[in-house]
């Protein structure tokens, strides 16, 4: 009888530690999801960015954003560089409910077109 009462309890055991690997298993998808999809939004940012006709303007920026049925939120950073034909962006995308923990950073430069 006590063979019995062991072998549940290793079992128990064993099945307890199962369920929580597979909810960290789960969890760490759902973060990947949630980062790959912030990284998508960021390099959409410098895209547009690029895509500027007088390049970017200097300053700070920040706007929302959906992607694959989810809100996120994004700060963009101009500045200057010491070359002065191009500008660096910083992109910073978060969860709109933990604006300060970012998924994704993304750092880029742009050229400005020649002087006319």
């Amino acid at each position: 009888m006590i063979e019995i009462l062991v072998a549940l309890a290793v079992i128990a055991v064993a099945l307890a530690a199962g369920m929580r690997a597979l909810a960290q298993s789960t969890n760490s998808a759902t973060l990947l999801k949630q980062r790959t999809l912030a990284l998508w939004i960021a390099q959409n940012q410098l895209a547009v960015a690029q895509l500027a006709t007088n390049g970017p303007a200097l300053g700070a920026r920040a706007g929302e954003a959906v992607q694959a049925g989810n809100r996120f939120v994004w700060r963009e950073t101009v500045s200057g560089t010491p070359n002065a034909a191009f500008r660096k962006i910083e992109v910073t995308v978060a969860d709109p409910g933990q604006p300060d923990y970012a998924l994704a950073q993304l750092v880029g430069y742009v050229g400005l077109p020649p002087a006319r």
